[in-house]
């Protein structure tokens, strides 16, 4: 879209501009997509412009591929436009900020039952999301390994990291980031999640951590963290090894405190030395803010810490950015302090009700089979029953029409055959949306069905062209007639090619 102001000369001279409704009015000519404009355009011309663009992007509430919350209230969009001019890097000169930043942490190290007494501080930070969480709990492990190892005399230049498959590729990131080889422990059918024994089967002396899922990516379950700190223990006392656990909590941290209290997956296990959780996710805070916290103040390396001075005081920073905004720890507190525990528990209970209408929907058409399971993250995982790959990628594209984004998307290694979907229940993804999605979604597989799994036939006629003996009005015709002689039908199937791979990375 183009556009120009539009001006004309005053009676003292000056230049009054008129504030168009539509940006499209005032086209002129282009306006350059890759270089700055060479002229300024008035703030309403701007704004249109940008708006009306904006307008072909999906909507976030519709968008059920995203763990990302995509509603908060009113009140607490408030705050955060009165504090999104704060660098929240800036403590001394926003001392209020930093003293909320230090609640949430204290309030999540408390709902992860770390072991810190009434008046002690929590160890913790706040994160643009949990991929900056996850960095800098790995480095923490990489640098304690390190310093344990130089002490023994030891080598330590080939750390590596123990993992399912099912890890999102933020744990990628870090392996190769900071040079640690990532162990995976494959998957299998019916089994989607990292297996506790065969994760601790591939740990050794170099192992800096076992990275546990609460909440996988790929169907929601939350893994057995229990199982492994026990084995992981066993094999500690065998070996001599002190080999830790970080558990990846960004879907479910906000979760299982409130739904599965008695799941004992934290702090509660002695091997966890650090969790990382999305207030972003199920905290339910816009993108942008993750938290990780340490178990004790020992798992924190000191060398990592920086201290500087030249902001008004002396500031400890643990973080790979510096710079960014403090609206999203505004918005977490306004939410801890909102909501209470009750509150979330009662937004977490709704999202799983949701869940299970949405998973007995699908059971209903009979064509579906349900991958996630009942306790874990609230989302429905799920594949077409007894069909191609690309029919998952077809469907996918079916309900975009609607305005659903539904990932489809492939499973890791050893698995990779099994093509799956999956929805994720937010706190605005309610019963009445709920349903008609479902509604949507049987007219897309009965889209699938005529396109795909209904042969087209194809006849052929052998005609013979005979002489006619009819008679019209007492005179006989010699127009030719038409006669079938034989008939073949031919059923041809009808493939439907996948114009695209994924739709939507999983996230």
């Amino acid at each position: 879209m183009v556009l120009s102001v539009v001006s004309r000369e005053s009676e003292d001279g000056s230049s009054s501009f008129v504030s168009p409704v539509f940006a499209s009015r005032y086209v002129q000519e282009p306006v350059p997509r890759y270089t700055m404009p060479e002229k300024s355009m008035s703030k309403d011309a701007a704004y249109q412009l940008i708006h009306d663009e904006l307008l072909l992007d999906s909507s976030p509430r519709l968008n059920l591929a995203s763990f990302v919350t995509t509603w908060m209230e009113p009140e607490c969009d408030k705050l955060i436009m009165e504090g999104i001019n704060k660098n929240y890097a800036d403590m001394d000169e926003y001392p209020v900020t930093t003293e909320l930043q230090n609640r949430c942490v204290n309030i999540i190290a408390r709902l992860f039952n770390a072991p810190i007494l009434s008046k002690e501080t929590a160890v913790g930070v706040g994160t643009v999301g949990s991929s900056e969480a996850i960095m800098l709990a790995g480095l923490a492990f990489k640098k304690r390994w390190q310093q344990k190892r130089k002490a023994e005399g030891k080598p330590f230049d080939k750390p590596n990291i123990v993992t399912g498959a099912n890890v999102q590729v933020c744990w990628e990131k870090f392996a190769r980031y900071f040079e640690v080889e990532l162990k995976e422990v494959k998957l299998r059918e019916g089994f989607y999640v990292m297996d506790p024994v065969k994760a601790v089967e591939l740990v050794d002396e170099n192992t800096i951590c076992v990275a546990a899922i609460l909440g996988s990516t790929l169907n929601g379950e939350f893994e057995d963290v229990k199982l492994l700190n026990e084995l992981l223990m066993q094999k500690n006392k065998r070996t001599g090894w002190d080999t830790p656990i970080h558990v990846d909590a960004a879907s479910g941290g906000f979760i299982a405190p409130f739904l599965f209290p008695e799941l004992e997956w934290d702090f509660r296990l002695p091997l966890v030395k650090s969790i990382n959780v999305s207030g972003h996710k199920y905290g339910l805070v816009y993108a942008g803010i993750g938290w990780v916290i340490w178990r004790n103040k020992e798992d924190l390396p000191e060398e990592l810490i920086f201290h500087i001075n030249y902001l008004g005081a002396d500031q400890p920073t643990f973080t790979l950015n510096f710079s960014k905004g403090s609206s999203q720890i505004i918005a977490q507190y306004y939410q801890f302090l909102r909501l209470g525990f009750e509150g979330y528990r009662k937004v977490m209970q709704n999202c799983m009700e949701s869940a299970r209408i949405l998973r007995e929907g699908l059971e209903k058409m009979g064509c579906f089979e349900i991958i996630s399971k009942e306790e874990g993250v609230p989302l429905v995982a799920f594949s077409i029953k007894g069909q191609k790959k690309s029919l998952a990628f077809k469907l996918s594209d079916n309900l975009r029409r609607f305005g659903w984004i539904v990932p489809a998307y492939t499973l890791p290694a050893h698995a990779e055959h099994i093509t799956v979907l999956r929805v994720v229940v937010r706190e605005d993804f309610g019963r009445p949306m709920v349903e008609k999605f479902l509604s949507h979604l049987e007219i897309g597989m009965n889209e699938i069905d005529i396109a795909v799994d209904v042969p087209i036939p194809r006849i052929r006629f052998t005609v013979e062209l005979r002489p006619s003996h009819d008679v019209i009005d007492g005179d006989a015709c010699g127009i030719p007639k038409a006669v079938i002689v034989s008939q073949q039908v031919e059923h041809i199937e009808k493939n439907i090619p996948l114009l695209s791979g994924k739709t939507k990375g999983v996230c």
